[in-house]
């Protein structure tokens, strides 16, 4: 049984319940954006991709731990530079997710929001999906209907990136 003042958002509740308040609200950004967006169906593995890809993007962006506090419109323009084609995502990830886990031990504390957001960069990248091969050269056997063509197994978050990218376009 839980009593007034043993839960926290934090980790500092005495260690009985600890809320991941920051990565919750890190998926709620991004879900919101996604289904703005109506870009895949939100029951779909693209979405979740999608979903996870931009949460870890808006979670590994709060610096300064403002996440509860954030205000969306003023954090676009960074969330897209960091989801852009060109730049390297999946090592930035790698790198923050480092820093804050060293932060984290360093500091002696047990994070939740920590523990979420690994989590959901390890379904990322050990989830493939089928999806259209974008590389594929142009000019080989024709297409005819909208889901044919070739596909190639692709990691989710390679997947999931760029949705999230043209959902925050499209927000």
């Amino acid at each position: 049984m839980l009593h007034r003042g043993q839960e926290s958002t934090d980790g500092t509740g005495g260690g009985e319940l600890s809320v991941p308040m920051a990565w919750l609200y890190a998926e709620y950004i991004a879900d919101e954006l996604l289904r703005t967006g109506d870009l895949m169906p939100p029951t779909s593995f693209e979405f979740r991709a999608g979903r996870d890809a931009l949460a870890l993007t808006v979670f590994l962006s709060d610096t300064e731990n403002e996440l509860s506090g954030i205000r969306v419109v003023t954090h676009l323009e960074t969330w897209l530079s960091l989801t852009a084609y060109d730049q390297p995502w999946h090592e930035w990830v790698h790198g923050r997710l480092a820093e804050v886990t060293a932060d984290a031990v360093a500091a002696g504390r047990h994070s939740p929001d920590l523990e979420l957001a690994r989590a959901a960069w390890r379904w990322l990248q050990d989830t493939e999906l089928l999806a259209p091969d974008l590389n594929a050269v142009p000019g080989g056997a024709p297409v005819t209907g909208e889901d044919e063509g070739p596909k190639v197994w692709t990691p989710a978050w390679q997947l999931g990136l760029p949705l999230g990218h043209l959902a925050i376009h499209l927000f």
